[in-house]
């Protein structure tokens, strides 16, 4: 008996509404796959028609077109003698659904619908199907009369079953079915089935692919068994970029990949498995065989098929566990976007790309995407991927061309323009000027002051008056005007450069136009509307600035763009008023009155830990110091949010951007808030300032118990207590300590930053000195307890921001005062 069958996961770079092409890149997966000796094809999620359908799954035509499609999968020669599953929504009883389609030899098997739906972050799956409600059920679905002809059938099951083979069985679960605590596949395996596919649709987000590793992973390991994860690749229409990383794991190993980031078309990945080896596992865990003894059945639909056909399968040896190649979020931003960019231009028809380039660290990190699109499309044509070629070539106009130098490609496809201004510094040009060289991009510089000067011409003429900038003498609304005309008079020079730069240059075409405004900008609003930020598509519209910091060292040192270290340096500022001796005088965090690290701490809040004004003050509390009182803090929540509902306007027009980032402000779907706010938000500002008062009651109290503690001279030293001079006892009282994880330690910090130097408490001198408590606590019952004398206060600590869940954290609490944990 054959016991060994191979299985191939597909990733395929779909496009909405594309049925052709679509149709093609599922023939050719299944081509590959039977030429790597498979027998089992999956792919991803809703592949024939594509994803981001959106309304358009609420058209008859979409179906139809879907079943068509099918049809001729069906009929194909090359998909026969191969069990295969596609995805496809299908209208069952006149009731949408999201489908996996199970085929075999011309026959349809089973129609497998979505139980359950994903709608948070961009997905809103419920907007245009139903979940499967019947579960272990099945009913008959009438077949198009198309099909019926092909497959001689005129009703198939469609429902929650699974299907038999003559050596195994076989299950599926669709995408968020695998992240939902209840996940189908805990049943199916519990019910003998030992390979299960997982069709999915799962967006790139930064640092989010050790969460996919992790649930693949465990889902084999629970109840052993083959786990097969095919996700889509590359931008089928949306700001959203499907990056692969397909994967197959078995009992728990991951035994196959797939390319994370990618210019293939068609990616199959195929494993090797001994069902023995699921078998005996399955067994070996006792608690699981004891409930799969008491699990009830799922519907079977018979398959006349072998998975393990043929003895020389027997002499294959079995795909080894692998370790999966987790990426940096540099690594990542450098792929993705690219990748995103490069579908974007070979699918729009345009001829390449513009950019203002003003020599800062975001429209460089724009610049320097468009720099990786180029070195990737260089190492595609070298390993002879045709799409890519055929593609440039249309691209490019130039039948035979074969670029081999990123910068010889660049020089063709990318065109960059620093539009310098009487308040653009020299250094900012030479950056601009400098890191075009590098990428090798069609470089210009222009100065915006005639433009500029025509419109206030205009407006003079018409209320004789001329406005001023602030430096000048003028009021503040006349500065921010001066800037904001400065800023739109360069969107509307970058769309007239766009539209005849390749015309001026004797060649054919259009480009399209990129922006360069980062999602800490976005969400605090800091940025003009309808301004050089306003474009056709931006890259990094969805990467915090701090990111984006460390994306410009990084591709300084893997593409050795030397330009790219005085960029860094150099303090982040739009130029738009008035140099002071040459030099600049304006900054972005001065203007926002807040830093880049400050707003990428507000926007996490905002949108993962979904707080309001009240709930981040009071998450943010605990870093209430003497450098950062209770008062102060609230006026940084306080500034934030009357900064974000008076801009939240802009987000309505924001350029469609590359999804990366999970707290993104984008309104178009991620985001769905108003865009009119009452920015006085008298109720929640109300709520601080009485959180405020009490925390400064508090704090009196503590600091006067304190004092009379001094003033009796109770300064006795313990085991338990430690003695600073002027602050009395701290007495550390320790719990029982696990490991060597938990605990408390008491330092003196002269300083309550990231590079602060410490000295031990016996060197200090200073009269009230500042204690900081650095407590380590698994944060499921992270807090901190503060005593002084008998009172006690508890100060809750603020969650990780960072995305990830660790299982320890440290945190700084400053106060003169006794401490115990």
């Amino acid at each position: 008996m054959g016991r060994k069958v191979i299985v191939a996961g597909c990733s395929l770079n779909q496009w909405a509404m594309d049925f052709l092409g679509n149709m093609k890149r599922i023939i050719e997966s299944i081509q590959k796959a039977k030429l790597k000796g498979a027998r089992y094809r999956t792919g991803q999620e809703l592949e024939i028609s594509g994803y981001s359908c959106s309304d358009h799954f609420l058209e008859s035509d979409t179906f139809l077109h879907s079943w068509e499609v099918l049809a001729r999968i069906l009929s194909h020669p090359d998909c026969q003698d191969i069990l295969c599953d596609v995805g496809m929504p299908v209208m069952h009883k006149n009731v949408s659904y999201n489908c996996r389609v199970f085929f075999l030899n011309k026959k349809i098997l089973l129609i497998r619908p979505k139980i359950m739906l994903c709608n948070e972050g961009n997905y809103r799956e419920p907007r245009w199907f139903s979940a499967w409600t019947k579960l272990k059920a099945t009913e008959e679905h009438f077949l198009p009369r198309m099909i019926q002809e092909i497959s001689g059938q005129r009703t198939v099951p469609i429902g929650d079953a699974v299907i038999s083979t003559y050596d195994t069985c076989i299950g599926a679960e669709i995408c968020e079915e695998l992240w939902n605590p209840k996940s189908r596949h805990i049943d199916m395996a519990l019910d003998g089935v030992e390979i299960i596919s997982n069709g999915s649709a799962s967006y790139h987000e930064l640092r989010k692919m050790f969460i996919r590793v992790d649930l693949v992973k465990s889902a084999s390991r629970k109840s052993g068994g083959v786990y097969i994860f095919c996700n889509g690749v590359g931008c089928d229409g949306e700001r959203c970029y499907w990056d692969g990383g397909s994967m197959i794991a078995v009992n728990g190993d991951l035994v196959a990949e797939g390319p994370q980031f990618c210019l293939e078309e068609v990616s199959v990945i195929t494993a090797t498995v001994d069902l023995e080896d699921v078998r005996t596992y399955k067994n070996y865990v006792r608690s699981r065989a004891e409930e799969a003894a008491n699990s009830t059945p799922f519907p079977r639909i018979w398959a006349d098929f072998a998975l393990s056909e043929g003895e020389e399968y027997n002499l294959i040896p079995e795909t080894k566990p692998i370790t999966f190649s987790l990426m940096s979020a540099e690594e990542e931003i450098r792929l993705g976007p690219a990748c995103w960019l490069w579908d974007y231009l070979r699918r729009s028809g345009q001829g390449g790309y513009f950019l203002p380039l003003s020599g800062g660290i975001d429209s460089s990190s724009t610049a320097c995407v468009v720099a990786s699109m180029c070195h990737l499309i260089c190492e595609a044509v070298s390993k002879g991927n045709k799409s890519v070629i055929q593609d440039i070539q249309r691209i490019t106009g130039q039948q035979g061309y074969f670029p081999a130098d990123p910068r010889e490609l660049a020089s063709r496809l990318f065109t960059t323009c620093y539009m310098g201004s009487e308040n653009s510094s020299a250094d900012t040009k030479a950056c601009a000027a400098g890191l075009a060289r590098d990428i090798g991009s069609y470089h210009l510089g222009i100065t915006i002051d005639l433009a500029v000067e025509a419109f206030l011409k205009i407006f003079n003429l018409a209320f004789n008056v001329k406005p001023k900038f602030k430096a000048h003498g003028g009021t503040v609304r006349e500065n921010l005007a001066l800037q904001n005309v400065q800023a739109r008079v360069r969107m509307v020079l970058s769309y007239l450069f766009a539209q005849l730069s390749l015309w001026a240059r004797s060649k054919s075409g259009g480009l399209l136009v990129l922006g360069s405004a980062n999602v800490d900008e976005s969400l605090r609003g800091y940025m003009t509307k309808y301004d050089c930020s306003s474009a056709d598509i931006n890259p990094i519209g969805g990467i915090s600035k701090t990111d984006l910091r460390r994306f410009i060292l990084h591709c300084s040192t893997t593409y050795k763009f030397t330009s790219l270290e005085k960029i860094y340096q150099a303090p982040p500022t739009a130029e738009l008023e008035p140099l002071v001796e040459g030099r600049i005088a304006q900054t972005d965090e001065e203007d926002m009155g807040m830093t880049y690290d400050e707003l990428s701490v507000y926007g996490k809040l905002r949108k993962q830990n979904f707080c309001g004004p009240y709930s981040m003050f009071c998450k943010l509390l605990h870093m209430s110091s003497e450098q950062c009182p209770p008062e102060q803090l609230a006026n940084k929540v306080k500034l934030f949010f009357r900064s974000y509902a008076v801009n939240r306007h802009k987000m309505t027009v924001l350029t469609p951007a590359y999804h990366c980032e999970s707290y993104s402000p984008d309104d178009n779907r991620f985001d769905q808030r108003q865009f009119l706010y009452n920015a006085k938000w008298y109720w929640q500002f109300a709520r601080i300032d009485a959180e405020v008062q009490k925390a400064r009651n508090a704090l009196t109290q503590l600091n006067q118990t304190e004092m009379e503690s001094s003033a009796t001279g109770n300064n006795t030293n313990n085991s338990g207590n430690s003695e600073v001079n002027g602050m009395g006892n701290i007495n550390i009282r320790r719990p029982p300590v696990d490991g060597s994880v938990s605990g408390v330690q008491v330092q003196q910090m002269v300083q309550l930053k990231d590079d602060a130097e410490s000295t031990s408490l016996a060197s200090v001198q200073a009269t009230r000195p500042q204690v900081a408590v650095v407590v380590k606590e698994p944060v499921k019952r992270q807090q901190l307890h503060v005593t002084q004398g008998s009172r006690c206060v508890t100060l809750p600590l603020i969650s990780t921001l960072s995305g990830k869940k660790p299982r320890f954290q440290e945190t700084h609490v400053t106060q003169e005062m006794e401490v115990a944990d």
